[in-house]
């Protein structure tokens, strides 16, 4: 592994003390390149830190469509060369989709959620290793910002009180483009998503937002990875005062005659 991605990755794990002796880490496989890359990255760093850890991965197939399981077996082999257990597990989020009212991309994390979950604790697990990227965290920020109006993103490391599972994301300090060109390079089993919507997605309308508007502004993406930071946070007004407490102080600058 290229010497910077790998001193990207101990920064992020040192930084967010993220793992420790005798942990168990499940990896959380799609087949896509992020998630490739992040299963062959865990192996090589087994090697190289001071720490004893265990990794499995984990793949989980949608029920999207009939072919899935042809591809998986591309997905076993590369973790046998890594020496990663390699475990499957069938979820129809497919039929979760169908008869939800919900948003699909919010189902379907729902589903794939509770299942590695439900898998890191049968397998003894104690930590579960997600593929989120730089790119993902600032357009995650970015996406809050537009359709909420709040300042938040996803953390590096999540603690998971009611399912006692760490949540941890190596690769925040990778870049998208850093990824895909080291998976292309090396040749990867890249699983194509068999997300229906794949590439029409509310991320893929903010993905495209930042990059045109990356063309007005040439550090925006810079700026928006800075403005993550609680360091970041400048002069901001106060939350809105309760309909209760507006009225008491409302009637208290009227004059009652």
């Amino acid at each position: 592994m290229r010497k910077n991605f790998l001193s990207k990755i101990i920064r992020a794990v040192v930084e967010f003390d993220m793992i420790q002796d005798s942990d168990k880490i499940l990896i959380g496989l799609s087949g896509g390149k992020d998630s490739l890359f992040l299963t062959y990255a865990l192996a090589n760093l087994k090697l190289r830190l001071a720490k004893n850890f265990s990794l499995a991965a984990l793949t989980i197939n949608p029920m999207f469509t009939t072919d899935f399981q042809e591809k998986i077996s591309a997905l076993e082999n590369f973790c046998r060369e890594l020496e990663i257990n390699f475990e499957v597990e069938e979820v129809d989020i497919n039929g979760a989709i169908k008869i939800s009212d919900k948003n699909p991309c919010f189902t379907c994390a729902f589903f794939r959620r509770g299942a590695i979950n439900r898998v890191a604790k049968k397998i003894g697990a104690n930590k579960i290793a997600y593929a989120h990227h730089l790119d993902d965290a600032v357009e995650t920020f970015f996406m809050s910002l537009l359709s909420s109006g709040q300042l938040t993103t996803f953390l590096p490391k999540t603690f998971l009180s009611r399912t006692e599972l760490t949540v941890i994301r190596p690769l925040v300090y990778l870049r998208e483009k850093e990824i895909s060109n080291f998976v292309t390079k090396k040749n990867f089993p890249v699983v194509k998503s068999p997300c229906p919507i794949d590439g029409t997605t509310n991320r893929q309308t903010i993905k495209n937002l930042i990059a045109e508007l990356g063309k007005i502004y040439p550090d925006l993406f810079e700026r928006l990875a800075a403005a993550m930071r609680k360091s970041s946070v400048g002069d901001l007004w106060d939350a809105p005062l309760s309909k209760k407490d507006m009225r008491e102080i409302y009637f208290s600058y009227i004059h009652r005659r």
